[in-house]
């Protein structure tokens, strides 16, 4: 499984305008289309939001991968977000997050689930590319910026 397998075009987005938590978890989940991976727009974010109260998905490094399952999403999908200027996401190192990986899933799904998730945490691990994401100008970089790191084996 590839990330761009689990994202589309429209489903990055370069220059977040949240300032808050809340307001970057609700612009993620805005992307993901009711009708197309969901049924439910606010259910899903609920989903996401008990998650976090759970434990931040911050993880450090810039990079947050916030991520929930909700019986009202149809199949694994994600959202990439981007914020050059960071937002304090409660992240285990304190420091600002700047590249936001949204994955939501259906209830009894688990396999792909843990899957993406390890393929996010393998893929961003580097610095090279955190600090290449982080400064990419617009959603067609982001995107190839993914599609080239991914074809290295």
């Amino acid at each position: 499984m590839t990330l761009m397998e689990i994202l589309s075009g429209r489903s990055v987005i370069v220059g977040l305008k949240g300032e808050s938590k809340r307001e970057i978890l609700e612009e993620l989940v805005d992307v993901l289309e009711v009708g197309d991976k969901i049924t439910d727009r606010d259910k899903v974010l609920e989903a996401v939001l008990i998650r976090e109260e759970i434990m931040s998905t911050g993880i450090g490094h810039g990079i947050a991968i916030p991520h929930g399952k909700s019986e009202y999403v149809s199949e694994l999908g994600g959202v990439l977000g981007i914020k050059q200027k960071g937002v304090d996401f409660e992240s285990l190192d304190g420091k600002p997050t700047h590249i936001f990986f949204l994955l939501v899933s259906p209830l009894d799904v688990s396999g792909p689930h843990i899957k993406a998730l390890a393929r996010i945490s393998r893929l961003l691990k580097g610095e090279d590319i955190r600090q290449r994401l982080m400064h990419a100008k617009d959603r067609e970089e982001a995107i190839s910026i993914l599609n080239e790191e991914e074809s290295y084996p």
